[in-house]
């Protein structure tokens, strides 16, 4: 049986709540087995440093990044997340059960 696969976009930045709702929601997906992908748009890629995030990582959850976003608002690449565009976001959205997002 296939596992079960959940995105979440995070587009607000870290002092914002979301951050907090974000991940307890994919830190209880990944807890049940869930394959979790979590994708940071536009001011949501100030998220990257978040130790929240990094956690997350170490969990076993997907990160990605918008490219253009991060490029905006000047945070280099680092091998903390794929750095990518619209197409991957589009591909996340059509191949997960549920895609949730937080702006």
């Amino acid at each position: 049986m296939e596992k079960k696969k959940l995105g979440i976009l995070l587009s607000t930045a870290p002092e914002n709540k979301n951050l907090k709702t974000v991940s307890a929601l994919a830190q209880e997906a990944v807890r049940q087995g869930i394959d979790t992908y979590l994708y940071l748009i536009d001011d949501g890629v100030q998220n990257l440093d978040r130790p929240e995030i990094d956690a997350l990582s170490q969990k076993g959850v997907k990160l990605f990044l918008c490219a253009y976003g991060a490029q905006r608002r000047s945070i280099p690449t680092s091998d903390k997340a794929v750095f990518c565009g619209l197409v991957v976001l589009s591909d996340l959205v059509k191949g997960c059960d549920r895609f949730v997002t937080f702006n």
